[in-house]
């Protein structure tokens, strides 16, 4: 599964974002949305699937954490982008220095 694909739904989103609190299990998860536990445990098998999550079974639950390591490749793109945008933004600048001092010069 594709790292961008998982995070595309908002539920998916949600379920990463109640994650960054603490792990929780399916069942704690399912309680905060208004879906059935088993379309909760699909989203989670996706965010499983594409790194996103670990899964650990305690008893008869099982918990989900957020793993690290598998924002890599999110934050890796977000990080071309931002220097792709500020080295766009830093030549723009430089134009308009170049340009506003030929014009005082004038």
């Amino acid at each position: 599964m594709d790292t961008f694909q998982a995070i595309a739904d908002p539920s998916r989103r949600e379920i990463l974002m109640l994650l960054t609190k603490d792990k929780l299990s399916i069942n704690s998860l399912a309680g905060n949305f208004d879906m059935s536990r088993p379309a909760v445990s699909k989203h989670v098998k996706v965010l499983y699937e594409a790194g996103l999550i670990h899964i650990k079974d305690q008893g008869r639950e099982r918990y989900c954490e957020l793993k690290p390591d598998g924002f890599d490749d999110i934050k890796n793109w977000l990080i071309f982008f931002d220097q792709f945008w500020k080295e766009k933004l830093q030549n723009l600048e430089n134009l308009l220095n170049q340009r506003s001092n030929n014009y005082e010069s004038n």
